[in-house]
């Protein structure tokens, strides 16, 4: 099976007034079934210059294409593109001249208006569209953008939470009481989402910056972030995300949670970003053990060999 892994490279944000450094991977698979792979993610660790500190920044996008017949490939990979082109053009202005909740929605609304304009003048594209979950983190806040049914989950103190909100008419039809959840998970429209980019000219963006109606989406040590399209959630239960992600770094749990959903059938594609909230301090340490057992190692091969050599 044909796997794409990318784990990105980090800046250690030694300057963050946080002091932590976030461990960040993504992985997309095609799945047992389908014979490519129509999802799409972009993740993105760096930092701006902001006046005498800099600015520990992280864009992280997942996108669920739709249409069949390669359209929805090139949704999903023109809303990734397209709204990471859109961030980074606007962070060239000095951090904080635009509110990040903005950015985030302005960045979305754009690549909707892109790839129905793409799919309008291309007839083999006419049906094609995409779900997206986007998430910018300037240091320790996070801001939310939402279309569809891909989700974005906070994990912390051993608890899992969904950040966003399903745009499918299953999730309608549970939160309005008609259906229960065991109900939902054989229900014939479980596939059908009421919101996607590209099918119209104009479309609503969720855009969370909340943990609830008081607190504000502020990440601490030790947190975990998972963004995720429907061919994860579909097989993989949310504690047995949490379960997963606490019990190895992002690099592993992204590469555990997907040989899971395919070990379960993997019949769509999947797609997902693990970010895992780390202290600066905890990683030194590490670094240092690391070193320093290396160095015992060596210390111990010289010793050895000059014994022999008398």
């Amino acid at each position: 099976m044909k796997k794409t892994f990318k784990l990105v490279a980090l800046d250690l944000f030694r300057r963050n007034r946080n002091h932590f450094i976030p461990d960040t991977a993504t992985l997309t698979d095609r799945g047992q079934v389908r014979d490519n792979n129509e999802d799409s993610s972009f993740v993105l660790e760096t930092s701006l210059p902001n006046g005498s500190r800099a600015t520990s920044l992280g864009i992280y996008i997942v996108a669920d294409g739709l249409g069949g017949h390669q359209a929805g490939e090139v949704a999903s990979k023109m809303a990734v593109e397209e709204i990471s082109v859109t961030l980074l053009d606007n962070l060239k202005e000095p951090v904080g001249k635009l509110p990040p909740s903005l950015l985030v929605k302005q960045a979305i609304e754009k690549a909707n208006t892109d790839i129905h304009a793409r799919a309008s003048r291309s007839p083999h594209l006419s049906s094609m569209g995409t779900t997206v979950t986007l998430g910018l983190r300037f240091n320790d806040r996070l801001y939310l953008g939402h279309v569809g049914d891909s989700r974005a989950y906070l994990i912390r103190g051993s608890k899992i939470k969904q950040l966003t909100e399903d745009h499918s008419v299953v999730a309608h039809l549970l939160k309005a009481g008609m259906i229960t959840p065991k109900e939902a998970e054989t229900h014939p429209d479980r596939d059908k989402i009421l919101r996607c980019l590209g099918t119209s000219a104009k479309v609503a963006v969720d855009v969370i910056n909340r943990i609830n109606k008081k607190d504000n989406l502020i990440l601490r040590i030790d947190d975990s972030l998972v963004f995720c399209t429907d061919g994860l959630t579909g097989y993989v239960t949310d504690d047995e995300i949490m379960d997963y992600v606490e019990k190895s770094d992002a690099a592993g749990a992204c590469r555990n949670l997907i040989d899971l959903a395919n070990s379960r059938g993997g019949s769509d594609n999947i797609s997902l970003i693990v970010v895992r909230i780390k202290s600066v301090n905890s990683r030194d340490t590490a670094i240092d053990r690391k070193e320093k057992t290396s160095a015992e190692k060596s210390n111990k091969r010289l010793k050895h060999k000059n014994k022999i050599g008398a």
